[in-house]
């Protein structure tokens, strides 16, 4: 499986032997000099996992590292500092930035591409979707929604929409149904008010994730 994976070095020579080692394994490469470059490709591409060095101009890995993890659309980005500050205070430093793994410089290039198989093959298996797991997220106390890192805003009824499908996942809705849960008995509402519904959320989610069964209702598919 290709993942795509983030290099961040100051050395363009440290960069380009590890870029061309990575891509023989089959790897979608990036590559960034310095912290705040690293932060607009990571926005861009969305990682799997950035190789983040120490020392660095503008934003060093530390800085980085935090900026990263504060960002909501890169929660899943693994990170690991590969750095020649190895010292156990050094690595400490890293973690409490939000680091996920910590490798030493100067390390054998074989080692580190074994090493980046085993942390890639953790995290193909960490984020398969366990059964009952959408892929999507929706947050109720701000009504927005986050679907392949993107987060948003959706007004009352489009997000009571969306969670009930979603609670439902994998289950036929009827027309009668939905409107009974989310307009209730008393509210009379028109009869295209559940399709103008259904096309916004599509608009925002994907077409794929709603499946129309004609004359019928609507039905939530992974």
């Amino acid at each position: 499986m290709s993942h795509r994976i983030l290099l961040v070095d100051d050395e363009p020579d440290i960069l380009e032997f590890i870029r061309y080692n990575l891509q023989r394994e089959g790897h979608e490469i990036y590559t960034a000099s310095e912290g705040a470059e690293a932060l607009r490709i990571a926005e861009q591409v969305h990682p799997h996992l950035i190789l983040l060095d120490r020392m660095m101009p503008v934003m060093d890995g530390v800085e980085t590292c935090r900026a990263i993890r504060n960002n909501p659309s890169l929660k899943h980005t693994h990170i690991v500092f590969l750095s020649a500050l190895g010292a156990e205070e050094e690595q400490l430093t890293g973690f409490d930035a939000g680091a996920d793994d910590y490798l030493s410089k100067p390390i054998p290039m074989k080692l580190l591409v074994s090493r980046v198989q085993a942390i890639l093959k953790r995290i193909s298996t960490e984020q398969q979707p366990t059964k009952n797991e959408s892929i999507i997220k929706l947050d109720p106390h701000r009504h927005t929604v986050l679907c392949q890192g993107t987060e948003t805003q959706l007004p009352r009824k489009e997000f009571a929409l969306l969670e009930l499908l979603i609670q439902h996942a994998g289950q036929l809705l009827t027309r009668e149904e939905i409107y009974t849960q989310i307009w209730g008995h008393e509210v009379v509402v028109g009869d295209r008010t559940i399709d103008v519904h259904i096309r916004k959320l599509r608009q925002k989610i994907g077409e794929e994730h709603i499946q129309t069964i004609k004359g019928v209702g609507y039905m939530f598919v992974k």
